[in-house]
């Protein structure tokens, strides 16, 4: 008969069993750590005994006890078997993913927060985020959500992130194609005015431009046309299509200002009266992952400044 190598490993499930048993002395308490019966336990030993030809417990009335073979292969077992552990921790770290909740306004969302994503969730591969986009205000803690961004009246409550400016914005096709002339604000009355459906019944000046005329002296201008929709990243993909002329929020608008999809046909941005708010769930901040996103929103906003104009607009 061929000898066996003498280096030959047992299968690594007796291994495991047995490591189980002599951590616990006791089949019955590593049965049920690995999730089988006392009597299969007892078997995987024997096997792993057979297999090497040698005693590994000495087994005593309700009790049991390691043979000095016993105690040489539970060190290398526990040493063996650590390294793999941790390994497997390693390998799956990255599989054990954090999530965390922002909601915020659609227009912020889709204008703002959305491009610049992937820069996070890049430098924080383990992390993922869930934007809630609505106009809603949300209870943060009742509802489940670790951050917010609000539109709110400058000086309420949460940080700061950046201040508004308004300013008229369109498309340079809009001017190129279109013929009619847009050099300063009393030409708007030749164009489409883009706005958001808060002033359908009325007729005339839309109100979310109300007051950035009035602060240019136009409070009785009155538009060629107008076109309303439910949301304001909707009037923004109306003038980047050419379809009129928006009143940009800045910097929400300054991306697509950079790119060359929209232009402000003339100067004049007015400073609003409004501000977009950072509030953190004071439970939600013990969260390593909440803080990271907090400070990166900082950081993303830190160059968009104050966002202050020429004008002041009175809301």
């Amino acid at each position: 008969m061929q000898n066996k190598p003498l280096d030959r490993l047992p299968p690594l499930e007796l291994l495991a069993a047995f490591e189980a048993a002599a951590r616990h002395l006791s089949f019955t308490k590593a049965a049920a750590e690995r999730f089988v019966t006392q009597s299969a336990m007892s078997r995987q030993i024997r096997a792993l005994e057979e297999d090497l030809g040698l005693p590994l417990f000495q087994r005593r009335h309700r009790a049991l006890a390691l043979t000095a073979e016993g105690q040489r292969l539970l060190a290398a077992c526990t040493q063996a078997l650590g390294g793999l552990r941790g390994a497997m921790r390693e390998l799956r770290a990255p599989l054990q993913r954090e999530l965390l909740s922002l909601t915020t306004t659609p227009g912020f969302a889709a204008l703002w927060l959305i491009p610049r994503l992937t820069a996070f969730t890049r430098a924080h591969p383990g992390i993922d985020v869930r934007v809630d986009a609505t106009l809603e205000n949300r209870n943060l803690a009742a509802e489940g959500f670790d951050l917010a961004v609000r539109y709110a009246r400058v000086g309420e409550a949460g940080r700061q992130l950046f201040a508004e400016a308004m300013q008229p914005i369109c498309s340079p096709r809009l001017v190129d194609e279109l013929g009619l002339p847009l050099r300063e604000p009393a030409d708007l009355a030749r164009h489409t005015l883009l706005h958001i459906a808060l002033d359908m019944d009325t007729a005339g000046m839309p109100a979310e431009w109300e007051a950035w005329l009035v602060a240019f002296g136009l409070s009785d201008l009155r538009p060629a046309a107008r076109l309303s929709f439910t949301s304001y990243a909707e009037a923004v993909a109306a003038a980047v299509a050419g379809q009129g002329v928006a009143l940009g929020r800045r910097p929400l608008v300054d991306d697509l200002l950079a790119s060359g999809q929209l232009i402000t046909p003339f100067a004049g941005p007015v400073a609003s009266a409004r501000a977009y708010q950072l509030r953190v769930d004071p439970a939600a901040r013990a969260r390593p992952a909440v803080r990271a996103f907090e400070q990166w929103l900082l950081q993303q906003a830190a160059p968009a400044g104050g966002g202050a104009g020429s004008k002041e607009l009175s809301r």
